[in-house]
């Protein structure tokens, strides 16, 4: 049995085409593998909170006060989910070239010197290795190539978190690109995902 982390970001609900591919991606793959166990995390219906004064000890020091101890509490729990995981699947739509801050908040409480990236002489290492990630990306654009590309501060922002954390060997990105371009280029930009999730290697 396989465990599935599921993280969503939009806040665009059922109209959010990250959500759909999301759950296109889960369907496959559970369908590949039906005694998978499921972990979902809404990072827009229950966000992670942005660090502040108050907690950041909690993540990247010693935690003492009690809200330090909260935050200190809650990335344990997201790193635990984090390494139980075979597989992770992120909904990751572009908000003004880059990610939602709840994603960004999330990845703020996973990446924690010591459990999921050391530090040596040899430079930063991550500990996390043997996992398959799928990123859904969704943009409103066309950023994987031509003029806008340069102004993508998604898809290389990801890859260096990812990596980061020992992340990056089995990492796959499904872009569902100009969907603001109308009704059309939005069911093309879905047809197009979701032909690509149908060919993820087992």
């Amino acid at each position: 049995m396989s465990n599935i982390l599921v993280l969503n970001s939009s806040v665009s609900g059922e109209a959010s085409v990250s959500r759909l591919l999301v759950a296109d991606a889960v369907t496959e793959l559970t369908q590949r593998d039906p005694s998978a166990k499921l972990v979902f995390r809404d990072l827009a219906a229950n966000p992670v909170p942005h660090l502040s004064p108050e907690t950041v000890a909690g993540v990247r020091s010693q935690a003492t006060t009690p809200a330090e101890q909260v935050a200190r509490a809650l990335s344990d729990e997201l790193i635990a989910e984090l390494r139980a995981a075979d597989t992770i699947v992120i909904g990751a739509p572009m908000y003004n070239f880059s990610i939602p801050t709840t994603l960004r908040s999330w990845f703020d409480h996973v990446l924690r010197a010591g459990e999921t990236f050391s530090y040596s002489e040899a430079g930063p290492k991550g500990l996390l290795s043997g996992k398959k990630v799928i990123v859904v990306e969704s943009r409103g654009g066309l950023y994987s190539e031509g003029p806008a590309q340069a102004t993508d501060f998604q898809e290389p922002y990801l890859r260096q978190l990812l990596g980061f954390i020992g992340l990056a060997d089995d990492l796959t990105f499904i872009r569902a690109e100009k969907i603001g371009y109308g009704p059309d280029a939005r069911d093309q930009a879905l047809a197009d995902s979701r032909a690509e999730l149908a060919k993820l290697p087992a």
